[in-house]
């Protein structure tokens, strides 16, 4: 079976194929069709294998710049699997789905986001900056439609008028984020992957995600900084 498991297979095929029209997937959707793909193509099936099922695809991806990589949703720590394409840049990537004024309120739209306290732009900062693009000025309708197409596309997620990054935009784009924004950019001192939204500790400046620091804090009466043991001070979501 281990032989069997490192060998591509029509199984991990139509896994791949699944993923390609969805873009990202959530954990328990990608354990489900896992199962489903090895009983329609009689392949065997371990459930706690899925990590090592994607590995498969993942080596012959590797000659197409492509890999499936796993990241987590900041809003509730949920694990998703997304489709990454590491051969270009990510923004480069984009040019070709989007029109250069779109891809500017775009990276605008990352700016204030990634340089927010946090992790998310109000609706009327975004549309105030519509009018403003270098490339080709945005009336606010028109800005508001290209907004909503970023939702659709999965770039960024927008709740009660307030828009942050996607999970699968922060999958895609973590390196091209950590590089573009040094100065801002963190990582999460609990799982070591991009934080967008997320507490700061006031004492040292370390971040972690809401969901790592509602899992750290747990058992904590009285919760302290993992790195100086200082109290943290925000409050615990």
């Amino acid at each position: 079976n281990t032989v069997m498991a490192a060998q591509m297979t029509d199984a991990h095929r139509r896994f791949l194929q699944v993923l390609m029209s969805h873009g990202i997937l959530e954990g328990s959707a990608a354990r489900k069709l896992h199962q489903r793909c090895c009983e329609i193509h009689k392949v065997y099936y371990a459930h706690d294998k899925l990590d090592d099922f994607i590995s498969t695809i993942n080596s012959q991806l590797q000659p197409l710049f492509m890999q499936i990589r796993k990241g987590m949703s900041e809003d509730d720590g949920r694990a998703h699997y997304a489709l990454v394409n590491l051969a270009e840049t990510e923004v480069t990537k984009m040019a070709s789905d989007y029109t250069e004024n779109e891809l500017e309120l775009f990276r605008k739209t990352m700016d204030l986001i990634v340089f927010s306290e946090n992790g998310f732009a109000s609706s009327t900062d975004i549309l105030n900056l519509a009018d403003q693009l270098k490339t080709k000025k945005m009336k606010k309708k028109e800005a508001e439609q290209v907004l909503k197409v970023f939702v659709e596309d999965k770039w960024l997620s927008e709740r009660n008028g307030e828009y942050t990054l996607h999970t699968r935009c922060i999958i895609e784009m973590e390196q091209y984020i950590l590089s573009n924004y040094q100065d801002v950019a963190r990582k999460c001192n609990i799982c070591h992957s991009l934080a967008i939204q997320s507490q700061v500790c006031s004492t040292c400046g370390i971040v972690m995600h809401l969901p790592c620091v509602r899992k750290y804090f747990r058992a904590q009466t009285a919760p302290h900084c993992p790195h100086c043991n200082d109290i943290w001070s925000s409050e615990i979501p």
